[in-house]
């Protein structure tokens, strides 16, 4: 794998998320949970909630990327997982969910191609996250969500 480029929330993300991988038997709900909390506290006492949580969300994932390389789980249910946990803590605290869902899937996509992934699915398992998270935030965010990716996802491009 190429040199990490992880920023110091990245490379918290990373850690916790492998550090809580190794620990719990259920790994996509142990990342889900981890990312969540990241995000969390990642914009706790910030004054702009919403841009806080899209810088966080790429770096993020892109921790739960790496971890999961390291500890040698799926990559594509870690950036799912990631995905979802970050879009449900955004929601959490008040952050912007689409914008939030953009950013989550932007940063896998970005995590995918640093490791030699396929970004086309690296982009399905990414909304799919989004969405399921929306889903259980309720019907009008899961429409908004859907309606943001499918405006800013369109025209992606796989490695």
């Amino acid at each position: 794998m190429a040199k990490s480029e992880l920023s110091k929330i990245g490379r918290t993300a990373k850690r916790a998320v492998i550090g809580t991988v190794k620990g719990a038997g259920e790994t996509a709900e142990a990342i889900v949970e981890t990312t969540r909390d990241l995000l969390r506290v990642s914009v706790d006492g910030v004054a702009d909630i919403a841009l806080a949580a899209e810088k966080a969300v790429g770096q993020i994932v892109a921790g739960a990327v790496e971890a999961s390389v390291e500890v040698g789980e799926d990559v594509m249910l870690a950036i799912k997982s990631a995905v979802r946990g970050t879009v449900r803590g955004a929601a959490e605290v008040g952050a912007d969910v689409g914008k939030t869902a953009v950013a989550g899937v932007e940063g896998a996509i970005k995590a995918a191609g640093d490791i030699g992934e396929d970004t086309a699915e690296a982009i399905e398992q990414a909304t799919t996250g989004a969405i399921e998270a929306a889903e259980e935030i309720g019907t009008e965010t899961v429409d908004a969500v859907r309606n943001v990716l499918k405006t800013t996802v369109k025209g992606k491009s796989s490695k």
